[in-house]
């Protein structure tokens, strides 16, 4: 086997060529790379969306949870002992102001009633014989037939007849009002509730037997923080003594199902003390009721206008940023955003006020906020005014 040797005067020149053509490699490596970046150049714009200022007149409303519950609510109670004989009412039913519900034994209250009678009776007669005593004893008094003793014992005697029968006629007329409340009727007009007794049960004057709600009109039950109280104390109070304030706006009832009552409601009062331990007071309104769809119990949110904001400014909630507290919008100037701090108020639908910060007409970009930096140049997509409820 072969080797072929190479000199070494041959080996260093081979190597010093080596090193030579090294940086021209590099260099050539490294110059493609250097070529693409300049011709990248800088990014595009970004592209946003933008919404217009507007500035109107708006209603602010408020929300609260209701409660419901009867305009009257009238607990059914026996007025007399005895027992339930019958139930004359159906459950859950409409019922009118003296319909009976109930029927109590009524036998032991009409033997009674006869009692009485026949007591008013006997003390009637007794009260003709001692007028008797006193017509036929007054001539023979003023004679000196008789002693004038004897004819002022008889008028004594006939007085005392006289009350004898108002006390029985008394009596006989308890005795029939017994009667009478064995039959057990409703207060108002309105929906009675589930018995709380059967048939057989006996009963007294302490007994609940049933419950009848008054529920056209039906009351709801909200409370509202101290706070909003005292923003419509003046109010309130001017018009305390009215059945309803003049000027109290009407009420939405939203339900459990997320739909909107079609009726409206009214205010009626405001609860006369400030609960110590929620903070909040408690308000009452009226909703109409013709169908009894509502019912005693319900829960649902109430809404109303409390005021009109005028002159709001309005931008759509989306375009408003929070950051540890503050809050910012970013608006177009020329072809530039600027990132503006504001303040907040109330939120009007998907619409936010903006109490400062920001003037009418400005544009806002709802679309696009990742993508901008404050002096960050950018292009426009779209241009829509903010009142078409973004």
């Amino acid at each position: 086997m072969f080797t072929t040797k190479i000199p070494p005067i041959w080996r260093s020149t081979v190597t010093s060529k080596i090193f030579l053509a090294l940086p021209a490699m590099v260099a050539w490596s490294i110059l493609p790379g250097c070529q693409s970046e300049k011709a990248a150049g800088p990014p595009p714009p970004a592209e946003v969306e933008v919404v217009s200022v507007v500035q109107k007149d708006v209603p602010i409303y408020g929300e609260w949870v209701a409660t419901l519950d009867g305009y009257v609510n009238a607990q059914i109670q026996p007025q007399v002992t005895g027992y339930i004989v019958d139930q004359t009412y159906k459950e859950g039913s409409f019922v009118r102001k003296g319909q009976i519900l109930f029927q109590i034994d009524p036998r032991p209250f009409k033997a009674i009633l006869d009692q009485t009678k026949a007591q008013l009776a006997q003390a009637e007669a007794q009260l003709g014989k001692t007028k008797l005593d006193v017509d036929r004893d007054t001539p023979l008094a003023k004679e000196r037939a008789i002693a004038q003793s004897q004819l002022d014992n008889d008028i004594q005697a006939n007085l005392a007849a006289q009350a004898s029968v108002k006390s029985a006629e008394a009596q006989v007329e308890q005795a029939q009002l017994n009667l009478d409340f064995t039959h057990v009727t409703s207060l108002v007009d309105g929906i009675a509730g589930i018995a709380q007794v059967q048939i057989g049960n006996l009963v007294n004057p302490t007994t609940a037997l049933t419950s009848v709600s008054q529920v056209n009109p039906i009351k709801a039950y909200f409370p509202i923080s101290e706070q909003e109280y005292m923003h419509y104390a003046a109010r309130i109070n001017a018009h305390n003594q009215q059945e309803v304030p003049s000027d109290a706006p009407p009420f939405d009832l939203i339900l459990a199902d997320g739909t909107v009552y079609p009726q409206k409601g009214r205010l009626l009062l405001t609860n006369r003390q400030v609960d110590v331990t929620t903070g909040s007071i408690q308000l009452v309104c009226a909703f109409p009721n013709p169908n009894n769809i509502l019912r005693p119990g319900q829960f649902g949110r109430v809404r109303a206008a409390g005021e009109t904001r005028t002159g709001a400014m309005l931008v759509p909630q989306r375009a408003v940023t929070e950051l540890q507290g503050t809050y910012q919008v970013a608006v177009v100037e020329g072809d530039k955003v600027a990132l503006l701090p504001v303040k907040v108020g109330e939120r009007v639908g998907t619409m936010w006020i903006i109490e400062s910060g920001i003037h009418p007409g400005q544009l806002v970009v709802v679309e696009g906020l990742q993508k901008v930096r404050d002096g960050s140049p950018v292009r426009i997509k779209q241009s829509a005014p903010a009142a078409k409820g973004d």
